[in-house]
Protein backbone atom coordinates (compact mmCIF):
# COMPACT_ATOMS: atom_id res chain seq x y z
CA UNK A 1 0.00 0.00 0.00
CA UNK A 2 1.32 3.30 -1.05
CA UNK A 3 2.49 5.90 1.71
CA UNK A 4 1.29 8.78 -0.36
CA UNK A 5 -2.20 8.74 -0.44
CA UNK A 6 -4.11 10.34 2.23
CA UNK A 7 -1.00 12.89 3.33
CA UNK A 8 -0.45 13.73 -0.17
CA UNK A 9 0.43 17.63 -0.44
CA UNK A 10 1.32 17.88 3.15
CA UNK A 11 3.75 20.96 3.65
CA UNK A 12 5.37 22.83 5.65
CA UNK A 13 3.43 26.40 5.95
CA UNK A 14 1.90 28.31 8.86
CA UNK A 15 1.66 27.47 12.02
CA UNK A 16 -2.11 26.01 12.34
CA UNK A 17 -3.90 27.13 15.48
CA UNK A 18 -4.83 25.13 18.50
CA UNK A 19 -7.29 22.40 18.13
CA UNK A 20 -10.55 23.27 19.77
CA UNK A 21 -11.24 20.68 22.89
CA UNK A 22 -14.13 18.58 21.72
CA UNK A 23 -17.58 18.07 23.66
CA UNK A 24 -17.23 14.83 25.98
CA UNK A 25 -17.85 11.92 24.35
CA UNK A 26 -18.34 12.89 21.18
CA UNK A 27 -16.06 11.12 19.33
CA UNK A 28 -15.23 7.42 18.37
CA UNK A 29 -17.04 4.15 19.57
CA UNK A 30 -19.20 2.69 22.44
CA UNK A 31 -17.46 -0.34 23.95
CA UNK A 32 -19.75 -3.04 22.43
CA UNK A 33 -18.91 -1.43 19.12
CA UNK A 34 -15.30 -2.47 19.52
CA UNK A 35 -15.78 -5.74 19.50
CA UNK A 36 -15.21 -7.57 16.37
CA UNK A 37 -14.28 -11.18 14.81
CA UNK A 38 -11.59 -11.59 12.33
CA UNK A 39 -12.65 -9.33 9.44
CA UNK A 40 -11.34 -9.69 5.72
CA UNK A 41 -8.84 -6.96 6.28
CA UNK A 42 -7.26 -8.77 9.07
CA UNK A 43 -7.30 -12.53 8.04
CA UNK A 44 -3.98 -11.89 6.42
CA UNK A 45 -2.62 -11.00 9.49
CA UNK A 46 -3.86 -13.80 11.32
CA UNK A 47 -2.58 -16.56 8.80
CA UNK A 48 0.92 -15.02 9.39
CA UNK A 49 0.86 -14.33 13.03
CA UNK A 50 -0.20 -18.59 13.16
CA UNK A 51 1.99 -19.53 10.26
CA UNK A 52 5.03 -18.35 12.48
CA UNK A 53 3.91 -19.86 15.83
CA UNK A 54 2.60 -17.10 17.10
CA UNK A 55 -1.59 -16.66 18.96
CA UNK A 56 -4.22 -14.54 17.92
CA UNK A 57 -5.28 -13.49 21.73
CA UNK A 58 -8.08 -10.88 20.39
CA UNK A 59 -9.61 -8.56 17.33
CA UNK A 60 -11.17 -5.34 18.33
CA UNK A 61 -11.46 -2.08 16.39
CA UNK A 62 -9.52 0.91 17.92
CA UNK A 63 -12.11 3.12 19.97
CA UNK A 64 -10.97 6.61 18.67
CA UNK A 65 -10.99 5.61 14.76
CA UNK A 66 -12.37 2.40 14.55
CA UNK A 67 -9.19 0.64 12.51
CA UNK A 68 -9.42 -2.66 12.74
CA UNK A 69 -6.31 -4.78 15.37
CA UNK A 70 -4.98 -7.73 15.84
CA UNK A 71 -3.56 -8.57 19.66
CA UNK A 72 -1.53 -11.45 19.58
CA UNK A 73 1.58 -13.05 21.34
CA UNK A 74 4.44 -13.17 18.74
CA UNK A 75 7.27 -16.02 19.22
CA UNK A 76 10.48 -12.98 19.90
CA UNK A 77 12.50 -14.51 16.86
CA UNK A 78 9.30 -13.33 14.45
CA UNK A 79 9.57 -9.42 15.29
CA UNK A 80 12.38 -6.95 14.63
CA UNK A 81 12.84 -3.06 14.51
CA UNK A 82 12.01 -1.39 11.48
CA UNK A 83 15.15 -0.16 9.10
CA UNK A 84 14.99 3.67 10.09
CA UNK A 85 14.63 2.35 14.15
CA UNK A 86 16.89 5.11 15.94
CA UNK A 87 19.71 2.81 17.81
CA UNK A 88 19.41 1.01 20.23
CA UNK A 89 20.47 2.39 23.84
CA UNK A 90 22.51 -0.10 26.12
CA UNK A 91 21.17 2.17 29.11
CA UNK A 92 17.57 2.24 28.45
CA UNK A 93 17.10 -1.64 27.60
CA UNK A 94 19.02 -2.55 30.48
CA UNK A 95 17.18 -0.44 32.70
CA UNK A 96 13.75 -2.15 30.96
CA UNK A 97 15.13 -5.94 31.98
CA UNK A 98 15.54 -4.62 35.61
CA UNK A 99 12.47 -3.28 35.74
CA UNK A 100 10.17 -6.15 34.14
CA UNK A 101 12.28 -8.68 36.18
CA UNK A 102 11.42 -7.46 39.25
CA UNK A 103 8.05 -6.76 38.27
CA UNK A 104 7.58 -10.66 36.21
CA UNK A 105 5.16 -8.89 34.14
CA UNK A 106 5.21 -7.60 31.09
CA UNK A 107 2.50 -4.97 30.64
CA UNK A 108 3.27 -2.62 27.42
CA UNK A 109 3.27 -4.85 24.26
CA UNK A 110 4.70 -3.32 21.48
CA UNK A 111 3.37 -2.21 18.49
CA UNK A 112 4.01 -4.24 15.27
CA UNK A 113 3.25 -3.94 11.49
CA UNK A 114 3.64 -6.82 9.23
CA UNK A 115 7.15 -6.56 7.27
CA UNK A 116 8.12 -7.71 3.52
CA UNK A 117 10.22 -10.44 4.53
CA UNK A 118 6.93 -12.47 6.07
CA UNK A 119 7.65 -11.57 9.73
CA UNK A 120 7.00 -8.34 12.08
CA UNK A 121 8.41 -5.01 12.43
CA UNK A 122 8.00 -2.99 15.75
CA UNK A 123 8.18 1.18 14.84
CA UNK A 124 7.89 1.42 18.88
CA UNK A 125 9.03 -1.29 21.03
CA UNK A 126 12.60 -1.65 19.96
CA UNK A 127 14.08 -1.67 23.80
CA UNK A 128 11.02 -3.25 24.78
CA UNK A 129 11.99 -6.32 22.64
CA UNK A 130 15.40 -6.04 23.81
CA UNK A 131 14.91 -6.00 26.92
CA UNK A 132 12.87 -9.24 26.78
CA UNK A 133 15.38 -10.73 24.72
CA UNK A 134 17.86 -9.58 27.07
CA UNK A 135 15.60 -11.61 29.99
CA UNK A 136 15.60 -14.89 27.78
CA UNK A 137 11.86 -14.59 27.02
CA UNK A 138 9.98 -16.94 24.10
CA UNK A 139 7.89 -14.45 23.07
CA UNK A 140 6.39 -11.16 23.44
CA UNK A 141 3.14 -9.33 23.42
CA UNK A 142 2.13 -7.57 20.24
CA UNK A 143 -0.58 -5.09 18.94
CA UNK A 144 -0.31 -5.79 14.80
CA UNK A 145 -1.12 -2.78 12.68
CA UNK A 146 -2.38 -4.37 9.80
CA UNK A 147 -1.02 -0.65 7.04
CA UNK A 148 2.73 -1.41 7.12
CA UNK A 149 3.13 3.07 6.68
CA UNK A 150 1.87 2.91 10.17
CA UNK A 151 5.10 2.41 11.01
CA UNK A 152 6.93 5.46 9.22
CA UNK A 153 3.77 7.42 11.22
CA UNK A 154 5.05 6.66 14.50
CA UNK A 155 8.26 8.66 13.84
CA UNK A 156 5.59 11.94 13.55
CA UNK A 157 3.70 10.40 16.51
CA UNK A 158 6.88 10.48 19.23
CA UNK A 159 5.19 7.31 21.26
CA UNK A 160 8.16 5.79 22.82
CA UNK A 161 11.36 7.62 24.48
CA UNK A 162 11.81 11.10 23.53
CA UNK A 163 13.95 11.64 20.73
CA UNK A 164 16.89 14.09 20.60
CA UNK A 165 17.96 15.61 17.62
CA UNK A 166 20.91 13.02 16.43
CA UNK A 167 17.65 10.02 16.98
CA UNK A 168 15.39 12.27 15.32
CA UNK A 169 17.55 12.97 12.35
CA UNK A 170 18.84 9.47 11.24
CA UNK A 171 15.58 8.14 11.77
CA UNK A 172 14.34 10.50 9.49
CA UNK A 173 17.47 9.72 7.19
CA UNK A 174 16.53 6.10 7.39
CA UNK A 175 12.80 6.72 6.85
CA UNK A 176 13.76 8.62 3.39
CA UNK A 177 16.31 6.15 2.25
CA UNK A 178 13.39 3.50 2.41
CA UNK A 179 10.94 6.39 0.64
CA UNK A 180 13.25 6.83 -2.00
CA UNK A 181 13.75 2.43 -3.04
CA UNK A 182 9.65 1.87 -2.71
CA UNK A 183 8.11 5.02 -4.22
CA UNK A 184 11.67 7.58 -5.13
CA UNK A 185 9.07 9.27 -7.80
CA UNK A 186 6.68 10.62 -5.21
CA UNK A 187 7.77 13.99 -4.45
CA UNK A 188 9.24 15.02 -1.06
CA UNK A 189 6.27 17.27 0.35
CA UNK A 190 4.12 14.13 0.07
CA UNK A 191 6.25 12.87 2.98
CA UNK A 192 6.07 15.96 5.23
CA UNK A 193 3.90 14.32 7.69
CA UNK A 194 6.23 11.27 8.29
CA UNK A 195 9.61 13.07 8.15
CA UNK A 196 8.50 15.98 10.23
CA UNK A 197 11.29 18.59 9.34
CA UNK A 198 13.21 18.82 6.19
CA UNK A 199 16.30 19.95 8.03
CA UNK A 200 16.25 16.87 9.94
CA UNK A 201 16.95 15.02 6.23
CA UNK A 202 20.17 16.86 6.20
CA UNK A 203 21.19 16.36 9.32
CA UNK A 204 20.39 12.79 9.29
CA UNK A 205 22.50 11.98 6.17
CA UNK A 206 25.24 14.23 8.12
CA UNK A 207 25.22 11.89 11.40
CA UNK A 208 25.28 9.07 9.13
CA UNK A 209 28.76 10.45 7.29
CA UNK A 210 29.65 11.36 10.86
CA UNK A 211 28.35 10.17 14.14
CA UNK A 212 30.02 12.82 16.86
CA UNK A 213 28.97 15.43 14.40
CA UNK A 214 27.78 18.61 15.99
CA UNK A 215 24.80 19.05 14.51
CA UNK A 216 22.84 21.23 17.47
CA UNK A 217 25.04 24.38 15.98
CA UNK A 218 23.32 24.38 12.92
CA UNK A 219 19.91 22.95 13.15
CA UNK A 220 18.47 26.17 13.70
CA UNK A 221 19.95 27.50 10.31
CA UNK A 222 19.03 24.33 8.19
CA UNK A 223 15.44 24.41 9.84
CA UNK A 224 15.02 28.24 8.56
CA UNK A 225 15.99 27.76 5.17
CA UNK A 226 15.17 24.12 4.04
CA UNK A 227 11.46 23.38 2.90
CA UNK A 228 10.20 20.07 1.74
CA UNK A 229 10.52 19.68 -2.33
CA UNK A 230 7.37 18.98 -4.82
CA UNK A 231 10.34 17.54 -6.60
CA UNK A 232 10.72 13.36 -6.73
CA UNK A 233 12.08 12.60 -3.16
CA UNK A 234 14.55 10.70 -5.18
CA UNK A 235 15.99 13.86 -6.47
CA UNK A 236 15.54 15.72 -3.05
CA UNK A 237 17.88 13.39 -2.06
CA UNK A 238 20.52 14.39 -3.76
CA UNK A 239 20.27 17.98 -2.91
CA UNK A 240 20.15 17.04 0.90
CA UNK A 241 23.55 15.10 0.08
CA UNK A 242 24.93 18.09 -1.18
CA UNK A 243 23.84 20.28 1.38
CA UNK A 244 25.17 18.21 4.20
CA UNK A 245 28.94 18.02 2.45
CA UNK A 246 28.61 21.73 2.88
CA UNK A 247 27.87 21.46 6.75
CA UNK A 248 29.98 19.28 7.31
CA UNK A 249 32.65 20.84 5.52
CA UNK A 250 31.43 24.12 7.50
CA UNK A 251 31.96 22.40 10.68
CA UNK A 252 35.54 21.37 9.84
CA UNK A 253 36.46 24.89 9.10
CA UNK A 254 34.51 26.01 12.73
CA UNK A 255 36.00 23.42 14.57
CA UNK A 256 39.78 25.12 13.45
CA UNK A 257 38.46 28.33 14.51
CA UNK A 258 37.34 26.86 17.96
CA UNK A 259 40.35 25.63 18.26
CA UNK A 260 42.63 28.40 17.66
CA UNK A 261 40.11 30.30 20.18
CA UNK A 262 40.98 28.14 22.68
CA UNK A 263 44.65 28.29 21.99
CA UNK A 264 44.38 32.00 22.69
CA UNK A 265 43.07 31.01 25.78
CA UNK A 266 39.10 31.60 25.43
CA UNK A 267 37.00 29.04 27.26
CA UNK A 268 33.23 28.30 26.83
CA UNK A 269 30.74 25.62 26.63
CA UNK A 270 29.83 27.99 24.10
CA UNK A 271 32.01 28.38 21.34
CA UNK A 272 30.95 26.62 18.58
CA UNK A 273 27.68 27.89 18.52
CA UNK A 274 29.65 31.73 19.12
CA UNK A 275 31.37 31.27 16.19
CA UNK A 276 28.57 29.69 14.14
CA UNK A 277 26.27 32.66 15.07
CA UNK A 278 28.93 35.44 14.09
CA UNK A 279 29.07 34.18 10.67
CA UNK A 280 25.36 33.37 10.37
CA UNK A 281 24.12 36.00 7.52
CA UNK A 282 21.00 35.30 8.58
CA UNK A 283 21.25 37.42 12.05
CA UNK A 284 20.36 40.30 9.80
CA UNK A 285 17.44 38.55 7.60
CA UNK A 286 14.14 39.59 8.93
CA UNK A 287 12.10 38.68 5.51
CA UNK A 288 12.61 35.56 3.20
CA UNK A 289 15.70 34.05 3.77
CA UNK A 290 18.41 32.97 0.38
CA UNK A 291 18.46 29.55 -1.00
CA UNK A 292 20.20 26.94 1.23
CA UNK A 293 23.41 26.18 -0.43
CA UNK A 294 23.92 30.15 -0.72
CA UNK A 295 23.57 30.57 2.96
CA UNK A 296 26.11 27.89 3.42
CA UNK A 297 28.52 29.02 0.88
CA UNK A 298 28.45 32.84 2.78
CA UNK A 299 29.27 30.61 6.19
CA UNK A 300 31.87 28.83 4.80
CA UNK A 301 33.62 32.16 2.98
CA UNK A 302 32.83 33.98 6.35
CA UNK A 303 34.53 31.10 8.97
CA UNK A 304 38.12 31.12 6.38
CA UNK A 305 37.99 34.66 7.07
CA UNK A 306 37.39 34.61 10.86
CA UNK A 307 39.21 37.54 12.64
CA UNK A 308 40.55 35.77 15.76
CA UNK A 309 41.40 39.36 17.00
CA UNK A 310 38.16 40.42 17.25
CA UNK A 311 37.21 38.07 19.44
CA UNK A 312 37.31 38.93 23.56
CA UNK A 313 36.38 36.52 26.57
CA UNK A 314 34.06 39.48 27.62
CA UNK A 315 31.83 38.68 24.07
CA UNK A 316 31.41 34.82 25.33
CA UNK A 317 29.84 36.19 28.75
CA UNK A 318 27.54 38.49 26.99
CA UNK A 319 26.17 36.68 23.91
CA UNK A 320 25.88 33.15 26.00
CA UNK A 321 25.51 34.41 29.38
CA UNK A 322 28.92 33.48 30.93
CA UNK A 323 31.58 31.29 30.35
CA UNK A 324 32.90 27.85 31.49
CA UNK A 325 35.55 25.35 30.36
CA UNK A 326 34.75 23.30 27.21
CA UNK A 327 34.98 19.36 27.80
Amino acid sequence: MSTHGRFSGVRRGPRKPPQRKRKPKTVGLEPPACKIDITDELEPIAERIESKGGCVLATYRDPLGGNALVFAVLPIDSIQPTPFQRDLSDTHHKRLAGVIQKTGRFLDPVIAVPAPDGLFWTPNGYHRLEAMRRLGARSITSLIVAEPEIAKQILALNTEKAHNLKERALEVFRICKGLVEEEGTEPESSFAFYLEDASLVTLGIAYDQRPKFAGGAYHPILKRVESFSDEAIRAAMKVHQHRAELVLELEDNVAKVVSKLKARGLQSPYLRNFVVARINPLRWIKGEPPAAEKVLNTMLERAAKFNLEQVQQQDLFGAFGGAAEED
